[in-house]
């Protein structure tokens, strides 16, 4: 109770601070020495057109001057700070003028941790990469730094922890973080958006789909989940599960696989 409590009171001071911290601060210029960087990690920016990009690396330095980034007995490197930035922007480069009014601050964690946020080596369950608070935990999202540089290591296993969590943000928008984006989609398309979820979620459990198993769990997890996908793999997912694909180009505005 002693831990949870302390913790609990580290991220209200927290989420405190950072409001204090954001309002009134200025978008900083996208640091020259980032580019290198930022072309030859994130995928999804290389596939953008220069003009594409110059907008890409604007949204990023709004991102960080509105969303608070803390270290939780990790220190936080301008890398991180880029990464965090491009994941944020990438489900919503679609969308133009965007702000994530869900979003105050975002704690990072060394590695992964557990459902009391709990991380050091001698704890069991620490399963959890990533996480969107609810409750007193409203507007913070807790990462896994190890989750978050994986996220850009790999380009072909179809997994980006931060992404994930960002699309929960996006779902959470309604008021309810249920798989069903409907700020996102036009009220036409929820009811085929549903019955092609619980019809892909069958097949996940059924072991008849590539779509990760944690897909599979709930709604939440199967949006969140195949939208990794979408970003990760566009060329693949379009052509394994195009009525999905063709679903989330109307939901995130963007089309990945027409870029290359």
């Amino acid at each position: 109770m002693g831990l949870y409590f302390l913790l609990f009171a580290a991220i209200v001071v927290f989420a405190i601070l950072a409001f204090k911290k954001m309002r009134g601060k200025t978008v900083q210029m996208f640091p020259t020495n980032w580019e290198a960087a930022l072309e030859r990690r994130v995928l999804f920016y290389q596939q953008l057109a220069p003009s594409e990009k110059a907008i890409f690396k604007s949204r990023m330095m709004r991102f960080l001057a509105e969303v608070s980034i803390e270290g939780v007995k990790t220190e936080i490197t301008d890398e991180d700070r880029m990464l965090l930035a491009a994941s944020a922007v990438i489900p919503v480069f679609g969308f133009g003028d965007w702000h994530y009014n869900n979003l105050s601050g975002i704690l990072i964690y060394p590695n992964s941790f557990n459902e009391d946020l709990q991380f050091d080596s001698n704890n069991d369950g620490r399963v959890i990469s990533g996480m969107v608070g609810n409750g007193q935990f409203e507007k913070q999202m807790i990462l896994s730094q190890h989750a978050l540089h994986q996220a850009f290591s790999n380009k072909t296993d179809k997994h980006n922890t931060p992404v994930h969590e960002f699309v929960h943000l996006l779902d959470k928008m309604d008021g309810q973080t249920d798989g069903i984006p409907e700020q996102l989609l036009k009220q036409e398309y929820i009811l085929p958006w549903i019955n092609l979820m619980h019809e892909e979620m069958e097949a996940i459990n059924n072991d008849e789909s590539d779509i990760r198993k944690y897909g599979g769990t709930k709604q939440a997890e199967f949006f969140a989940v195949v939208s990794e996908y979408f970003f990760e793999r566009p060329d693949l997912f379009k052509r394994k599960h195009p009525a999905i694909y063709k679903m989330l180009v109307q939901c995130f505005q963007q089309d990945p696989a027409a870029r290359k």
